[in-house]
């Protein structure tokens, strides 16, 4: 293959990389979860610290898997990963996982949402009638052409920043301020270590979800190696800045008062801004952001099942592609998944139990980077997560209090993430006795 073929394999620029990145992270969860932290939290450099954390452990995570994918640049994310690292069956229940609930319900969520919010607009919207016709049109978008998808997901996703920056912008000019103190205060300290702090950085943790994003499409990046690490730490920073500006907005436009208990924050610090047109203003901000999760996950998820289609010859259709080198079958069958999950509204009941089991994935990941470092020495590494070991540590001290804290909250959701996971153990197994019965018959 030469360079000019080689490159129009890699269609994925460093820009569209760090797109996806920011897509998959900014969701509805920033412009919801402030009323519920406000609740308890009454200090706005208390809110703020939030934000930061989270922000931390997941720059912390990015700088780990960075490191994990520029030495090993394939589609896959974590199945990759951990098949390598460890053993196949640790990467196939990750992948498991991802494929059968890990990227459909999210989409799925993020497609009603959708739906809801542009009904607020207009009531000739069916929320469900939206959801369905937005999944399926994007992934037609993906499924014909992946330069297409480039630009799909660069436009959406230049869009939704711009319309946040506007948003604060509008609020810092023309809103009445409130009275608030960003500054540290007596008594902070106390409330960063208290109970509802904790609580709430839980939610926070799962608005950054997705900083992870393009390392399920390497295979696909232009030079993976660089732009990889990249993506992952640049989107992740780009999202951090945002989320800081976008609370600090709610803050100063709206009385923290009445905020406090409410879901839609985004609405009343629009409505404070704008006026009475502020909802519908916030309805489509909301609803162009998630046209771009949307379809950041409807590109990385099937990659997932591409590569596991490729490793394993019983799922050997998974990995089929179209001429224009697009695992199509992969597109469909995550397709198939979230419409089920859309119709019959599961996905709410499946995304309860979906923390515990992706948080123990990332967690088995970034500890990857500790054996990876053992177990192959000598392997080249372009990229070196930068503050090793610090980083990583901070980073799987964080996710072990959460896991702890979700077991501890949702035992009930815990044991159904374990045993999602010991159903695609027996899928491993019966898919592995399968193949060596096959290689002993073909010797025979």
């Amino acid at each position: 293959m030469n360079s000019n073929q080689q490159q129009d394999k890699r269609l994925i620029s460093l820009f569209t990389a760090i797109s996806i990145v920011v897509a998959n992270m900014i969701g509805t969860g920033v412009f919801t979860s402030l009323g519920f932290q406000a609740a308890d939290i009454k200090s706005g450099f208390a809110l703020l610290c939030l934000w930061v954390i989270g922000g931390v452990f997941a720059l912390c995570g990015a700088l780990s898997y960075s490191e994990l994918g520029a030495a090993m640049p394939r589609s896959g994310g974590e199945f990759h990963y951990l098949s390598k690292i460890y053993h196949p069956a640790i990467g196939f229940l990750s992948g498991w996982v991802s494929v059968t609930v890990g990227f459909a319900a999210p989409i799925a969520a993020a497609a009603m949402a959708l739906g809801q919010y542009l009904s607020k607009v207009s009531p000739i919207f069916n929320p469900l009638l939206v959801a369905s016709l937005t999944v399926i049109g994007v992934s037609i978008i993906h499924t014909s052409d992946r330069k297409l998808g480039s630009y799909f997901q660069n436009v959406f996703t230049v869009l939704k920043v711009l319309l946040i920056v506007f948003l604060v912008a509008s609020g810092l000019l023309i809103a009445q301020p409130q009275d608030i103190n960003f500054l540290p205060a007596p008594g902070d300290m106390n409330v960063i270590l208290s109970s509802p702090f904790a609580i709430s950085l839980v939610f926070v943790m799962y608005s950054y979800s997705g900083w992870n994003a393009s390392t399920y499409i390497a295979s696909e990046v232009a030079e993976p190696e660089k732009n990889v690490p990249r993506s992952l730490i640049a989107g992740t920073l780009i999202v951090l800045v945002l989320y800081l500006l976008i609370n600090f907005t709610f803050l100063y436009t709206a009385p923290i008062d009445e905020l406090a208990g409410q879901l839609e924050v985004g609405y009343i610090s629009a409505t404070r801004i704008f006026g009475v047109a502020g909802g519908k203003i916030m309805s489509l901000l909301i609803s162009f952001g998630l046209i771009s999760s949307i379809s950041s996950m409807v590109w990385a998820g099937p990659r997932v099942t591409q590569v596991i289609g490729e490793d394993i010859p019983f799922f050997k259709v998974l990995a089929s592609k179209n001429k224009n080198g697009v695992p199509y079958h992969a597109i469909l069958l995550q397709l198939a998944i979230v419409l089920a999950l859309v119709i019959t509204s599961s996905f709410e009941t499946v995304l309860t139990y979906l923390g515990f089991t992706l948080t123990l994935s990332s967690f088995i990941t970034v500890l990857g980077v500790f054996v990876h470092r053992l177990r192959y020495p000598d392997a080249p590494r372009p990229y070196k997560t930068w503050g090793y070991p610090i980083t990583p540590l901070i980073f799987l001290g964080i996710s072990a209090w959460m896991l702890i804290y979700i077991l501890l909250d949702k035992p009930q959701e815990s044991l159904a993430g374990l045993m999602t996971i010991f159903v695609g153990l027996l899928v491993y197994f019966f898919v592995s006795r399968n193949k060596r019965l096959a290689s002993s018959g073909s010797k025979n």
